[in-house]
């Protein structure tokens, strides 16, 4: 594989790395630009998930492709040993970066809420829904626009729209999802609030010392904005943050609604609710 990707791109040195392999900036002669080239060795999944995830990465970037908030792929080189995805450059902040320097104005975070949303929108029109949403899977490129990454926990929720199995990060992840329950896309839709929760006020709303007492805040999904942290955060983007981080499925808003909230419209002025 390593002679048919260097007949296509110059590997230049690591960006990143991964659980499974390493992430290189690469030249394109082609395109003239440069690439980044996520090269996984196989030989070290063991786990039959693992494996599973892998395959479908790539199969689902490619469906997605192309949208301007979602990382582009443009090649695949594959053997039995391992597999080459070569991607999109961004820079190496990602939003979790930003969000451990300070926490965001609203107009900031409005900014990159409706990009995250479109990106999250997009997905669901075509029955993706990505699984793992969390400020590390959100990069930027050189002209800061958004960009979600990391399709490796994503599924297509098929014609009936539901899955099951527990996936995702204690802080992001849905209740219903610890619950061991069938689930539909709206889980994206309280991560990206649990996001959205964090770039304004600094912390997540759901903590503990463990990923179980995490889970189990999670579970009581007990929302709230102490005054100390909140208490220049308005009214609207309060309302937005109850509507995506609702335990009622019924009631949490989709991608779309979410879209058409007035603090989105609004681009984060901090205008009241009626």
């Amino acid at each position: 594989m390593y002679d048919t990707l260097k007949n296509s791109y110059q590997l230049f040195e690591e960006i990143g790395r991964g659980r499974f392999g390493t992430i290189v900036r690469a030249f394109s002669p082609d395109s003239a630009e440069f690439v980044a080239c996520k090269i996984i060795d196989k030989s070290v999944l063991t786990d039959e998930t693992d494996r599973a995830c892998l395959e479908k990465e790539p199969k689902i970037m490619t469906l997605l492709s192309p949208h301007p908030n979602v990382l582009k792929l443009f090649n695949v080189f594959e053997t039995e040993d391992s597999l080459a995805m070569v991607l999109e450059l961004c820079e190496q902040e990602t939003l979790y970066d930003r969000v451990v320097k300070r926490t965001l104005s609203e107009p900031e975070a409005a900014a990159i809420m409706k990009q995250l949303l479109e990106a999250v929108s997009h997905c669901h029109r075509l029955g993706v829904v990505h699984r793992d949403l969390k400020p590390e899977n959100v990069l930027f490129d050189s002209k800061n626009n958004l960009k979600l990454a990391d399709f490796g926990s994503a599924e297509w929720a098929g014609d009936g729209g539901v899955m099951e199995g527990v996936v995702g990060t204690p802080y992001y992840v849905a209740p219903e999802v610890l619950m061991g329950r069938e689930y539909d896309e709206k889980i994206d839709v309280w991560s990206a609030g649990v996001m959205m929760y964090i770039m304004l006020g600094g912390i997540p709303p759901f903590c503990g010392e463990s990923a179980t007492e995490i889970f189990q805040a999670v579970l009581r999904g007990n929302l709230r904005f102490p005054p100390k942290v909140f208490r220049s955060v308005s009214p609207a983007a309060k309302d937005l943050l109850r509507k995506m981080i609702s335990r009622d499925v019924s009631r949490r808003l989709s991608a779309d609604q979410a879209l058409r909230h007035p603090w989105i419209l609004s681009g984060g002025e901090a205008n009241p609710i009626d």
